[in-house]
């Protein structure tokens, strides 16, 4: 594991209420890459397969998958990576040092 951004400066993260206030996640990606620039990387918080190829298909360097359940989160994330081979995948909420074990293979 290492980290991929040192300081919140360093990339675009695209929560909930970001996508909210905006409409849509392609929406969302879309001004996030007009107001960062081609430099930034975006992450957007993704809560289903659904959410993370919308993601994935606007544009976003990384897709968080978040609060899901370890076998969910291998499902899903083996899907978008096979489709979208270049995208990061990072997994958050509910990691604990008890259910960590359940998330590696």
């Amino acid at each position: 594991c290492s980290t991929h951004r040192m300081t919140l400066s360093q990339m675009v993260m695209l929560k909930d209420n970001h996508v909210w206030s905006v409409g849509s996640i392609p929406d969302a990606v879309k001004k996030a890459r007009r107001a960062a620039g081609f430099s930034s990387k975006i992450e957007v918080e993704c809560r289903d397969l659904d959410e993370a190829i919308q993601a994935a298909t606007a544009g976003a360097e990384v897709v968080m998958l978040d609060n899901y359940e370890p076998e969910d989160l291998k499902v899903d994330a083996a899907k978008l990576k096979e489709q979208f081979p270049h995208v990061l995948i990072e997994a958050s909420g509910g990691i604990t040092e008890t259910t960590a074990p359940g998330y590696f293979s």
